[in-house]
């Protein structure tokens, strides 16, 4: 199992932080120039549950579920990761830092199924490449 790391922070009130980072969409695969199909299968107030296919190690198109569970109480979500080749389990906390800046901290246990995955620094370089996409986007949609 690996288990990585990583933070960000926003120019954003939490709660705006928030809605935007658990308002997931079909098209959110586009912010970060990703290919990959989302397709939504529930969008509960608690839960959103989505699967997507992606390109797997072996370069042939692979199936993945996940399971989003919200708290809007405490700003955090957790997800779930099924796919063919490896299981994720992600922890997301919000911190207000400031009367518009608000602090997300993420934590992955990443496992395997079959083999060697991604190393650390490999998942962690994929997670940091998303988050300066999304990080950019989400500011710009709260100026607007």
């Amino acid at each position: 199992m690996v288990v990585y790391r990583h933070s960000v922070t926003f120019n954003a009130p939490i709660r705006f932080v928030y809605d935007w980072c658990t308002d997931f969409r079909e098209d959110d695969p586009q912010i970060t120039g990703s290919n990959y199909r989302r397709i939504i299968l529930e969008k509960t107030n608690k839960r959103v549950i989505y699967a997507s296919d992606k390109i797997g190690i072996d370069g042939k198109p692979k199936l993945a579920v996940r399971i989003v569970t919200l708290s809007q109480s405490k700003f955090a979500w957790d997800l779930d990761y099924v796919a063919e080749e490896d299981l994720e389990r992600g922890e997301y906390r919000l911190k207000k830092i400031g009367k518009e800046k608000t602090k997300l901290d993420m934590v992955f246990r990443n496992k395997w199924k079959n083999g060697k995955g991604p190393s650390r620094a490999e998942l962690k370089a994929s997670t940091k490449a998303s988050w300066d996409a999304f990080a950019p986007a989400l500011e710009r949609d709260y100026l607007m």
